[in-house]
């Protein structure tokens, strides 16, 4: 075991002496993952609003229910709030003038003046500032008919409270009997595109490093260890654990940086680290073959990225699973990708354990296992063959 782990470590020091794998390794995942998310996920706001008049009793206690609702609210002025409206930094401006501060303080109905954007969750950021102005109509109404029967305004203001805190508030349960709803539920901000980014850059990580085998054979770094009292079967189990580490290095960097950056849930970690695990090995696979084949180290570069990115498509790590006509369904279940895909989508959005998606791991465990098969023998024959 120690030779089969000497080979590997020579092979991740080969590997990582090649700048461009660093950048690959380390950069490339990052900057992808920070794009996409600050487009599409990057933040557990729901919605960016911008307020006038924050200082005055209306604004704050505007500011107080939509922070409850946990939506993002900053001061402007209505000039200011225009512009980025406009610009799509903000999804709504509420317009408060002094005569409705006036308004709200003596009792009286307010008509404050909404401004909605263009951005993707502007209606809904819209909606729940709608919420949140008729749950302060509702609780200035309670105290106008208190204070009018009679009752001190801070005695009234008590009183609403202590009401609001024993009372239980209404619980609605919506049940969604679309299967889109249902497969994406559990699933929030950026944690399907996560999954993804994994999946993707795991299967690149590995076959864009299966040059470095090729270099090794040229350059009779295997023959040289096979002149020593090592094994064929070391020679080839010491390859496949160097593009395993790689791999699966490649997938817990990606997890970690997702989890730090946004936020993103995989549920159960153990088991998620099994998914990167298990698939880590099938690139393993993957590119040993391509490595073992190919004899010229820009081309196995080449095709190992490209084949990446055919597989990922075709997987659904760039256009979810659950949107494909069946046809491109039942395709996806001849990738390993597609098998990824659906066991992290068990894992992230349903809490599941090994044994719920014990089926894709085996199906990835099979992948795994004919990849590295392939890849061992087509390395053994690779060794009588002149570059």
């Amino acid at each position: 075991m120690s030779v089969v782990g000497a080979i590997a470590g020579v092979e991740l020091r080969r590997f990582l002496r090649d700048k461009s794998n660093i950048f690959f390794t380390f950069i490339f995942p990052l900057l992808l993952v920070v794009v996409i998310g600050a487009q599409f996920g990057g933040g557990a706001s729901n919605g960016r609003v911008l307020l006038t008049e924050t200082e005055t009793s209306f604004g704050q206690d505007l500011q107080t229910t939509l922070g409850g609702a946990d939506v993002s609210v900053d001061p402007s002025s209505a000039g200011d709030a225009a512009e980025a409206l406009a610009r799509g930094r903000a999804d709504v401006a509420i317009i408060i003038s002094p005569e409705d501060v006036a308004a709200y303080d003596a009792g009286e109905p307010v008509e404050v003046e909404v401004i909605q954007a263009s951005t993707n969750g502007a209606l809904t950021t819209a909606q729940r500032v709608q919420t949140a102005l008729n749950e302060l109509a509702t609780t200035r109404a309670q105290l106008t008919a208190l204070t009018d029967a009679g009752a001190d305004p801070d005695v009234a203001a008590q009183a609403v409270q202590t009401a609001e805190q024993e009372v239980p508030p209404l619980e609605v349960e919506v049940i969604d009997v679309n299967e889109i709803s249902q497969a994406f539920a559990g699933a929030t901000g950026f944690d399907v595109g996560a999954a993804s980014q994994v999946l993707l850059f795991v299967f690149m990580a590995a076959l864009a490093g299966s040059g470095t085998l090729i270099d090794a054979r040229r350059n009779g770094v295997i023959a040289r260890t096979l002149a020593a009292p090592v094994g064929t079967g070391s020679v080839v189990a010491g390859q496949a654990l160097g593009r395993w580490v790689i791999a699966a290095f490649q997938g817990v960097y990606v997890m970690a940086g997702t989890t730090l950056l946004f936020g993103v849930t995989w549920g159960s970690l153990p088991v998620a680290l099994l998914v990167v695990a298990v698939f880590a090995a099938v690139a393993a696979g993957f590119a040993m073959v391509i490595g073992s084949l190919l004899d010229n180290e820009g081309a196995a570069t080449g095709l190992g990225v490209g084949l990446s990115l055919v597989l990922a498509a075709l997987g659904g790590c760039m256009f979810p699973q659950e949107l494909f006509p069946d046809t491109l369904r039942t395709v996806s279940s001849f990738t390993p990708h597609g098998w990824g895909y659906r066991a992290f989508a068990e894992v992230q959005r349903h809490d599941a354990g090994v044994a719920e998606i014990l089926p894709h791991l085996g199906v990835l465990a099979a992948f795994a296992a004919g990849a590295l098969l392939l890849g061992s023998l087509l390395l053994r024959r690779s060794l009588g063959r002149s570059i």
